[in-house]
């Protein structure tokens, strides 16, 4: 087998992707199975992979406020729905016969561990797929921003954001069919028209360490060992 693309990987897993086709929230356990065979054979591979899921499918903060919450509590809330998502991964990981360990920012020791770089690091050299829960541990930044952070902490080669859609479009390819869809972009481009990569302190924080952001369909089966193995699918962010 060649050498896959990429050594080193962070995903970024939203939490709606988990709800499966029904999008009616909560956790669709054939969906998470599915998910887990690709990352089970990017393991395989030998590739080192670390990752970041969202809390959607559970609670999303910014959504608190319309409930009277106060947006740190919102935040905090859909903190704890991440780390339901990473042990529900995880689970499905380790039936699988791939070793993991969740870490998370906010500390639940009983649950998972705390969330120490170098402790990431060790647990990557040893082969062991490593989930980050919490967030960043603070409220008023995403996932998103989670998922830049640690990629550059743990020295990722790719930030990989799994979508339901196909890559970056200069339009929402759902509504506009003649949306187009681009192949490669830069950093600038994606934060200037608002792309919708990810958030903006995401995008800024892999511009300033020049770690490149791919936006990939996780629906379409085998995405992830396509890109291990070179094919270019989705769209990659990267400098000019």
């Amino acid at each position: 087998m060649s050498e896959p693309a990429y050594r080193r990987i962070l995903l970024k897993l939203s939490g709606e992707a988990l709800q499966g086709p029904s999008g009616n929230g909560g956790i669709d356990f054939d969906t998470v199975a599915r998910f887990c065979d690709e990352v089970a054979q990017a393991r395989a591979m030998g590739v080192d992979i670390g990752m970041v899921v969202g809390g959607g499918n559970i609670f999303r903060g910014v959504k608190g406020a319309q409930t009277g919450l106060d947006r740190p509590t919102g935040d905090y809330m859909g903190m704890l729905a991440t780390v339901i998502n990473a042990l529900a991964i995880q689970a499905s990981l380790e039936q699988r016969g791939v070793a993991t360990r969740v870490l998370t920012a906010i500390e639940m020791r009983p649950v998972a561990e705390p969330y120490i770089r170098r402790r990431a690091q060790r647990h990557l050299e040893k082969g062991r797929v490593v989930i980050f829960g919490a967030g960043t541990g603070n409220p008023f930044f995403t996932t998103d921003t989670a998922a830049a952070l640690r990629a550059n902490e743990i020295g990722a080669n790719v930030l990989m954001k799994a979508t339901n859609v196909d890559g970056v479009y200069d339009d929402d390819p759902r509504k506009n069919p003649n949306a187009k869809r681009y192949e490669e972009l830069d950093y600038t481009t994606a934060l200037t028209q608002n792309l919708g990569v990810m958030d903006a302190t995401a995008v800024s924080l892999c511009r300033e360490n020049r770690l490149p952001i791919l936006v990939f369909n996780l629906t379409r089966p085998g995405s992830i060992i396509r890109v291990l193995r070179g094919e270019k699918i989705g769209t990659l962010v990267k400098g000019a």
